[in-house]
C-alpha cells in the first residue's frame, strides 16, 4: 500500500535492524521499544490485520521463532505478543521480552536506546533464529 511505512521496511525502502526474514514475513526491532528486543512481525504483503494474512499459521510460527530467540539470545523469562494495529495500519505481531524483575509491559512506557545498542540487540536475536 502507497505510503506504508510498514510495507516501506518490507521492501527496504526505509533501513530497519531487521532481526527475522522469510519469504512472506520479516521481524525487526522497534524504533520505540517497550523493552529491549521488542520486535515487530509484518507480512510482506500489506494487509490490515494480522487475522487477514491467508497464512496466519505460519505468521504465528515466524513470531514464536523470534519469541524463541529473544529468550535464548537476550535471556528473556517469557515473551508478551500483543497485535493491537492502531498504530500503523500494516498487519503486525508485537513480540516483547519479558525480563526477570517484570510481570507485564505497560505499554505506555517506551525506552530509548542507542543505534549501537539497537545493532547488538538484534545481532543477538539474529544468532539465535
Amino acid at each position: 500500500m502507497e505510503g506504508c511505512v510498514f510495507c516501506r521496511i518490507a521492501k527496504k525502502e526505509i533501513p530497519a535492524n531487521v532481526v527475522y526474514e522469510d519469504p512472506d514475513f520479516m521481524g525487526f526491532l522497534d524504533i520505540a521499544p517497550l523493552n529491549p528486543g521488542h520486535t515487530l512481525v509484518i507480512p510482506k504483503i500489506h494487509y490490515r490485520w494480522t487475522w487477514d494474512v491467508p497464512n496466519f499459521g505460519e505468521y504465528w510460527e515466524a513470531a514464536r521463532s523470534v519469541a524463541k530467540a529473544q529468550m535464548k539470545g537476550l535471556g528473556a523469562n517469557m515473551v508478551e505478543f500483543l497485535t493491537h494495529g492502531m498504530d500503523v495500519h500494516h498487519a503486525h505481531i508485537w513480540v516483547v521480552p519479558i525480563y526477570s524483575n517484570e510481570n507485564f509491559i505497560d505499554s505506555r512506557e517506551r525506552k530509548t536506546l542507542s543505534g549501537k545498542e539497537m545493532e547488538e540487540i538484534a545481532e543477538k536475536i539474529k544468532a539465535n533464529i
